[in-house]
C-alpha cells in the first residue's frame, strides 16, 4: 500500500487530508510540525510527502532542504501545500527540489491528480534504476573487472592513475587558440589505458563519480594556476565536464567558490560543461545551480548539443553562454543534407540568443570550410589538434 506522509500544523486541515487519503486507500502518517515530519520521513520512508510551507520552528522549505540532503530521503516525491500564490514562492520551492506545488484551497481532484502524477513518475524512475542495476549485475567479466578496479582506485584515492589532457578550441575567424577542454583518461596498471567513455558511465552509476569529479575540478584549477604563474598572461578558459550527480549536490556552489579562492583564480578562468541529459534529469535543481554559477561569473556550456532533450525545449530559458554542436552533426556535414540544415539552424538560433557556438569533432578541411562559411565561432577536433598533455598545450599556446 502506498504510504503518504502529511506534514501540516493546522489540525483541521491535517485531519481533512488524512480522511480524504484514507478514503482513497492510501496508508497515511501525519506530523504536526516540520521537526516531527523530518523524523518520520527518515524513519518511515514514505512513498510521497505532502508538506505545508508555513509552519513554526522548521518551515516547509527547511523540511525539503533537510530531506534532499539525506541520500535516504532525497528522492521521495515532495508536494508543497500553501496559501501563498506568488510566483516567487512557487519558484523558490521548485528550485529547492519540490516536485509539485498546490495552492490552497485546492479541490480533491487537484490533490489526487498531483499525487497520482508524482507516484507514476517515481514508479517509472524506479523501473529505470532497476533495469540499470540489473544491467550492472549482468556485466561481462571485463566490465566487472573494470568496476572492481575503478572502485578500488577511487576509494584508495589513487588519482595519480588518471591522466588529464587538454584539447585546444580554435577561433574560426582568427585561427588562434581561445580556450581548451579538459579530458580524462585512466592509465590502469592492471587494465592498461581506459577511455573516459568506458569508465565514466560506471562511475556515474555507482556514485564514484562524485570524488572523481571533485578531484578533476581541483586538478584543472591547480593546473590553470601553474600556467598563470609560469606563463604570465595565460588567458585561456579551461572547460571542465561535470556530472549531473555532482551538480545537484547541496555543497556544489560553495565548493566551486572555495576551489577558485584556493587557486587564486577568477570565475572566467573555468567553464562548466554539461550534457543535455544532465540538465533534464532534475531540471529545476539543475537550472537553479546554473543560475548561481552564472551569478558567480562562471560560464556554462552545453556539450554535444542536438543529441538530447534540450534541443526540444526553449533554448532561451537555459542560463548558458556556449552551445557546442555535437560531432554527430559535424561528421560529413558537407555531404549530408539533413546534418547541414540542422547545423546551420543551430548556429543561427544560438547567435540570435547571443550564445557562442563551438563545433566539436572537426576532422576535415571541408567541415572547417563549411563552419567558417556559416559563421561558427570556434572549433575543436583532430584536424586542429588532438588532446594534449599540459606541457604540450603550453607550446601550442
Amino acid at each position: 500500500m502506498t504510504k503518504i506522509l502529511v506534514i501540516e500544523d493546522e489540525e483541521s486541515v491535517r485531519e481533512n487530508l488524512l480522511d480524504l487519503l484514507d478514503a482513497e486507500d492510501f496508508d497515511t502518517i501525519a506530523a504536526a510540525n516540520g521537526k516531527i515530519g523530518v523524523n518520520l520521513a527518515c524513519s518511515e520512508f514514505p512513498d510521497l510527502i505532502l508538506c505545508d510551507v508555513m509552519m513554526p520552528e522548521i518551515d516547509g522549505y527547511g523540511v525539503l532542504s533537510t530531506l534532499r540532503q539525506d541520500p535516504t530521503t532525497a528522492t521521495i516525491p515532495f508536494i508543497f501545500l500553501t496559501a501563498k500564490s506568488a510566483k516567487f514562492d512557487f519558484r523558490q520551492g521548485m528550485d529547492m527540489g519540490a516536485d509539485d506545488y498546490l495552492t490552497k484551497p485546492f479541490t480533491r481532484a487537484e490533490l489526487l491528480s498531483a499525487i497520482v502524477n508524482r507516484l507514476e513518475k517515481q514508479a517509472n524512475l524506479k523501473k529505470y534504476l532497476l533495469s540499470t542495476q540489473t544491467a550492472l549485475q549482468t556485466l561481462s567479466p571485463k566490465m566487472q573487472l573494470l568496476e572492481m578496479n575503478l572502485s578500488q582506485v577511487i576509494q584508495e584515492e589513487n588519482f595519480q592513475e588518471f591522466e588529464l589532457s587538454y584539447q585546444p578550441i580554435i577561433s574560426v575567424a582568427s585561427g588562434k587558440i581561445i580556450a581548451a577542454e579538459s579530458l580524462l583518461r585512466w592509465q590502469s596498471p592492471e587494465l592498461g589505458l581506459v577511455s573516459a567513455g568506458e569508465f565514466l558511465p560506471l562511475a556515474e552509476s555507482t556514485g564514484l563519480i562524485i570524488p572523481l569529479d571533485n578531484w578533476l575540478l581541483k586538478s584543472v584549477c591547480e593546473q590553470i594556476n601553474r600556467w598563470q604563474n609560469h606563463l604570465g598572461m595565460f588567458s585561456l578558459s579551461i572547460a571542465v565536464n561535470v556530472s549531473h550527480t555532482l551538480l545537484i549536490q547541496a555543497n556544489f556552489i560553495p565548493q566551486i567558490i572555495k576551489i577558485l579562492e584556493n587557486y587564486n583564480l577568477a570565475p572566467q578562468d573555468i567553464e562548466i560543461e554539461l550534457n543535455e541529459s544532465a540538465i533534464m534529469q532534475d531540471f529545476n535543481s539543475v537550472i537553479s545551480t546554473m543560475n548561481q554559477l552564472q551569478s558567480l561569473g562562471v560560464s556554462i556550456a552545453i556539450n554535444e548539443f542536438g543529441l538530447g532533450y534540450s534541443s526540444v525545449i526553449s533554448l532561451k530559458e537555459l542560463p548558458i553562454n556556449t552551445l557546442k554542436i555535437g560531432r554527430y552533426f559535424i561528421h560529413n556535414v558537407t555531404v549530408n543534407q539533413e546534418k547541414s540544415e540542422i547545423t546551420k539552424s543551430l548556429i543561427k538560433m544560438a547567435h540570435n540568443l547571443h550564445l557562442q557556438v563551438i563545433a566539436e569533432g572537426v576532422a576535415t578541411e571541408a567541415e572547417l570550410s563549411f563552419l567558417r562559411e556559416h559563421n561558427c565561432d570556434a572549433v575543436q577536433g583532430s584536424l586542429l589538434s588532438h588532446p594534449l598533455p599540459a606541457a604540450e598545450l603550453e607550446n601550442f599556446f
